[in-house]
């Protein structure tokens, strides 16, 4: 299974809509931290993805100018 930015980032506001609906500061506290770990996943996987890309053009530039 593939894993998008967008799931990533779907957990993220799941988790922090129900920071904002609990009233227990540990649990609102616990929700914000696994809101904030899924933000940086989607924001790894973003420059992940980016890379990959340049990577792939920079190769198939190479092979389409083999000087």
């Amino acid at each position: 299974m593939s894993v998008t930015s967008d799931f990533y980032r779907a957990q993220a506001a799941k988790c922090t809509s129900e920071a904002d609906e609990s009233a227990l500061p540990q649990v609102r506290n616990r929700n914000l931290r696994a809101a904030a770990a899924w933000q940086a996943m989607a924001d790894k996987l973003v420059l992940t993805e980016a890379s990959r890309a340049k990577q792939l053009a920079r190769k198939a530039a190479e092979a389409a100018d083999p000087e």
